[in-house]
């Protein structure tokens, strides 16, 4: 919601600037996707790693 009344505040200021990143966004959205999820997977092998260093105080009770 918040970005959306900032988005009217920016119509009313300057509606060129506005109508572009009205139209980018959804681009920039698409270029950006592969990256997040890279940033996924590197957490899950991040996550996969510290439970393999955790396991063997989970054995033990710790």
């Amino acid at each position: 919601m918040l970005k959306f009344l900032l988005w009217l505040v920016l119509l009313v200021l300057c509606w060129p600037l506005a109508l572009l990143a009205l139209v980018l966004y959804p681009l920039i959205w698409l270029v950006l996707l592969p990256f997040r999820l890279l940033g996924i997977a590197v957490d899950g092998a991040f996550a996969l790693v510290r439970a393999l260093f955790m396991l063997p105080a989970r054995v033990l009770g710790g």
